[in-house]
C-alpha cells in the first residue's frame, strides 16, 4: 500500500446490546486503534467515554473492552456503527468510500431502542444514505446527530460535548428528545 492509499477494512465485532438497551449510538466503522483493541471508541485521545461517564456522573471506565461493554450496557446504551465494511485511509471518515451498511434494522428488530443517535456528521450522513431506507415504518426510531468525540473535532472542548450529548440521558429518562435538543445540526 502506497502513502495516501486507502485501504478495504471489515468490522470484525458485533454491536454491544442487550434485552435492556434503550438507545443505539453508531460511529462511522473503528478507528485503527479500536479495531486493533476489538471495541468502540478506544483510541486514547477520543473523548467518547469520558462524554458518557460525565453524563452518568461516574469514573470514566477503564480502557477495557469488557469493562466498556459493561458500562453502556449498564446504562441501557447500544454500540454498533453504520458501516460494515469499506475503503478508508487511516481514520479518516472524510476517505470513507465503497461502503457496506451494517444491518441496524436487524438490531432493532431484536432490541428494544427507542433513539438512534450517531456520533460525527459523516455517520449521520451514512446513516441517512445506507440505514434509513432500509427501516420500515414500523423498525423507524428517531435519529439525532451527535458531535463527534474524535480528536479532530478539536473546535469542540469536552464541556462543550457533555452539554452536546445530553439528548441520550433525556431518551435514557423517558423524555423524547428532538433535534432541537442540539443546537448544531451536526447531520447533514
Amino acid at each position: 500500500m502506497t502513502a495516501g492509499s486507502s485501504s478495504h477494512v471489515t468490522h470484525e465485532f458485533g454491536p454491544v446490546w442487550n434485552d435492556r438497551s434503550r438507545v443505539l449510538i453508531l460511529g462511522s466503522i473503528p478507528s485503527p486503534s479500536s479495531r486493533e483493541a476489538g471495541f468502540y471508541y478506544m483510541f486514547p485521545r477520543n473523548r467518547f467515554w469520558p462524554v458518557l461517564a460525565a453524563l452518568f456522573d461516574q469514573p470514566v471506565p477503564e480502557p477495557d473492552p469488557a469493562v466498556r461493554a459493561r458500562f453502556a450496557l449498564n446504562h441501557r446504551i447500544a454500540l454498533w456503527d453504520v458501516i460494515q465494511e469499506c475503503d478508508i485511509h487511516g481514520a479518516s471518515d472524510a476517505s470513507i468510500t465503497n461502503v457496506v451498511p451494517t444491518d441496524i434494522a436487524g438490531l432493532l428488530d431484536r432490541a428494544p431502542i427507542g433513539t438512534v443517535f450517531t456520533t460525527g456528521r459523516k455517520a449521520g450522513q451514512l446513516y441517512h444514505r445506507y440505514c434509513l431506507p432500509n427501516l420500515q415504518e414500523k423498525r423507524y426510531r428517531p435519529m439525532i446527530n451527535l458531535p463527534s468525540t474524535s480528536p479532530a473535532n478539536a473546535a469542540m472542548s469536552l464541556t462543550d460535548l457533555i452539554k452536546a450529548y445530553q439528548p441520550i440521558r433525556k431518551a435514557l429518562d423517558g423524555e423524547e428528545p428532538n433535534r432541537q435538543d442540539n443546537q448544531n445540526d451536526y447531520g447533514k
